[in-house]
């Protein structure tokens, strides 16, 4: 079986499908990307299938060396890269021939780029995915980040014409932020547990990202968030980028690696379309969130869907 050999892994590389749903009432956590828009658009360049496997690189770069001639897309943030030395597109769609490495240089923006190799990274699903969830050392290869040494099976890729090589993407579904963003957000589940005007506190300046920060959450440092009944809830469910407050005042964005339960309040929800935006972010950059209604959240994540659906179609 053809496979990818990892001659330098980057800073933490991981292998990432949709993720491992139906199983968060058992303590399973979905895991999956950071960034699941550019996942999408990765793997829709590919040729993929939208659950196939792909990398997702955070900060610095791997080198990969390929057994065979593969079609290989990336998405999300723009890196510097080339194949035998010779300079590729930062986001685009391009052939690997066989023994070429495949190499990240200087990040330009952004913290995650998503790696779709035609066919998808082939390593044994677990619980029905192959999503890499790091605390509990679950699914993708080993359970871990890639190490110098490993190689990745891919799967069988689906016929293309080679004319759909080196393609870029026009029209992405949203932009790769510069180190700052602004998230939309709606109030709750528990915005009740919280002070008056902490609503407006959250939104009244920008929250920087702290270096202790991981795929779980971003720790934030900014205006402090008071609670009217202390810290403490019923342990409940923690959606996908949910700010939950500790007695610190300090809110915490739960992400891809989150914990099934909590039992901090939640003063907001980050809105759906703009999941993939908070997932190109990392230490050091800085959030400032809005309060925006159903409605309108709404209407962008469908505007989000109807864009991604046509580029799948496009790549078919």
């Amino acid at each position: 079986m053809a496979s990818v050999h990892v001659v330098k892994p980057g800073l933490l590389t991981t292998v990432q499908d949709r993720g491992r749903w139906g199983f968060q009432a058992l303590g399973v956590s979905v895991a999956g990307p950071m960034d699941p828009v550019s996942h999408r658009i990765a793997n829709a360049m590919a040729g993929n299938a939208v659950d196939a496997a792909a990398l997702e690189v955070t900060l610095v770069g791997p080198e990969l060396v390929f057994d065979d001639e593969r079609i290989v897309a990336v998405a999300g943030a723009e890196f510097e890269i080339t194949i035998d030395r010779d300079p590729v597109d930062a986001t685009g769609c391009f052939v690997v021939p066989t023994g070429a490495a495949l190499r990240f240089g200087r990040r330009v923006r952004g913290t995650r780029a998503y790696i779709a190799v035609a066919g998808g990274i082939d390593t044994p699903p677990v619980l029905g995915s192959r999503a890499t969830h790091l605390p509990s050392a679950m699914g993708g290869f080993g359970g871990r980040a890639l190490t110098v040494g490993d190689r990745l099976s891919c799967g069988a890729a689906r016929p293309r014409p080679h004319a759909a090589a080196h393609a870029r993407l026009a029209g992405v579904p949203h932009s790769v932020p510069d180190g700052r963003a602004t998230l939309r957000i709606l109030p709750g589940p528990q915005s009740d547990r919280f002070a008056a005007g902490a609503l407006e506190a959250l939104q009244s300046a920008p929250y920087r990202i702290a270096s202790s920060s991981n795929r779980m959450g971003f720790r934030l440092s900014g205006p402090p968030l008071a609670h009217t009944r202390g810290a403490d809830v019923i342990s409940d469910a923690t959606p996908l980028g949910v700010v939950q407050v500790p007695a610190s005042g300090q809110p915490i964005l739960l992400m891809a690696d989150r914990q099934t339960s909590g039992g901090y309040p939640k003063i907001a929800t980050v809105i759906t379309a703009d999941i993939g935006l908070a997932g190109q972010l990392g230490p050091g950059d800085t959030i400032a969130f809005a309060v925006c209604s159903p409605g309108e959240a709404m209407t962008a994540l469908i505007g989000q869907e109807q864009h991604l659906m046509s580029v799948e179609a496009g790549r078919r």
